[in-house]
């Protein structure tokens, strides 16, 4: 599980007049999925890491390895659209099970 805050979409609320924008903000799962590899890694990690995870986390995600949960939601297409606010919580989870060595 992991918790990712959700920035504020000050162009939007700029270019619409629409305070609602300031309350939850669209974002794609494939943004959210940037932002959570981000927040796993933590501030001190390589960028070329970053871009190494990234790559191979959408790769996965488009390849059908692990589901995404995103606060109660299931998602399995990256350019689905979902409305955050404040903080959102991903949960990945494999498709199929892991069998533990016996």
């Amino acid at each position: 599980m992991i918790r990712v805050r959700i920035p504020i979409d000050v162009g939007a609320i700029a270019t619409t007049g629409c305070s609602a924008f300031a309350l939850a903000t669209p974002l794609r799962i494939e943004t959210l999925i940037g932002l959570a590899v981000d927040e796993s890694l933590g501030p001190r990690a390589p960028k070329d890491k970053r871009e190494r995870t990234l790559r191979a986390t959408l790769a996965g995600f488009r390849a059908g390895t692990f589901l995404l949960d995103i606060d109660g939601r299931f998602f399995d297409r990256l350019d689905d659209t979902v409305m955050c606010a404040g903080t959102a919580t991903l949960r990945f989870f494999l498709r199929r099970g892991v069998r533990s060595p016996s």
